[in-house]
């Protein structure tokens, strides 16, 4: 570990052994700091401040400006903007920060140096994030449509997940589809969420149970079930129809014989209080 002060300073050293480089055009390099290492790395826990040099060589007879920025992990330089004079070698310390609320695993940054003509050369920054790794997800949202199943997966791990999903649907007329698990084309990092489509062809008539069921490398496991019911409402609306004209006509013949009845001067049936059956459905 580099002292604060030490992070703080730039020093300006003597153009020693070439180590491996990313070489600008104009012919400065850009390299990690103590030769031979193709690259920077960073190791520790989430919320701790890592520390590390990169080179900028200029063996050239004049003398080179350039700034330095980070991408793709918190980078903060001793200075972003170096002048390096000729056939000298500055060295800057930098410094990353883990955030507190960083998963454990890898991720790559870039330390990019360009100088005031607009060349540029990079140099890759490699984060470890140490901390217990846990596999798990969830399967939220589960919907059943006419052609398709839709439903999110979210990773509740602190690791980057590839799901496998196995999908069942069953009926009272009988299983409507059976997927055997299989790997789903997508890496899920740790607190994401992505809506998935399934697609499918469900039964003209039928009340069907669905089950989704996610597995993952490191014991992640997850099901979640839905109900759908599939009725063909244009014959379900002839049927009614027809039941409806049967009643209609059931109570036209019962009103005629009524009123022949009391046509014959027999005491007419009192009026009836109960709920007659006409056979019509509701």
């Amino acid at each position: 570990m580099l002292s604060t002060a030490r992070v703080l300073c730039l020093s300006l050293l003597a153009v020693l052994t070439a180590a491996p480089t990313a070489t600008a055009a104009g012919g400065w390099s850009l390299a990690p700091a103590g030769g031979g290492r193709p690259a920077c790395y960073a190791e520790g826990e989430p919320g701790t401040t890592l520390q590390d040099t990169v080179s900028v060589t200029n063996p050239t007879t004049r003398p080179v400006t350039v700034r330095l920025r980070g991408t793709g992990v918190p980078i903060t330089f001793a200075a972003t903007a170096v002048r390096v004079p000729a056939r000298t070698r500055a060295d800057i310390p930098f410094t990353v920060t883990v955030p507190a609320a960083a998963a454990p695993g890898d991720r790559t940054g870039t330390i990019a140096a360009r100088d005031t003509g607009g060349r540029e050369a990079t140099v890759r920054l490699q984060l470890r994030v140490n901390g217990p790794e846990l596999s798990a997800l969830t399967v939220e949202h589960l919907a059943v449509h006419g052609d398709r199943i839709t439903y999110d997966l979210v990773n509740r791990g602190t690791t980057p997940l590839t799901p496998s999903l196995a999908v069942h649907a069953t009926g009272l007329l009988g299983t409507h589809l059976d997927r055997a698990p299989r790997t789903l084309p997508v890496r899920l990092p740790p607190g994401r969420r992505l809506k998935l489509t399934e697609p499918w062809h469900h039964p003209a008539l039928d009340a069907v149970d669905v089950r989704l069921t996610v597995t993952a490398p490191g014991g992640a496991h997850a099901t979640a079930e839905t109900s759908a019911r599939f009725v063909p409402w244009g014959a379900a609306a002839g049927t009614a129809g027809a039941l409806t004209a049967g009643g209609a006509l059931f109570l036209v013949r019962l009103r005629r014989r009524r009123r022949r009845r009391d046509d014959d001067g027999r005491a007419a049936e009192p009026p009836c209080t109960e709920a007659e059956l006409t056979g019509a459905v509701m």
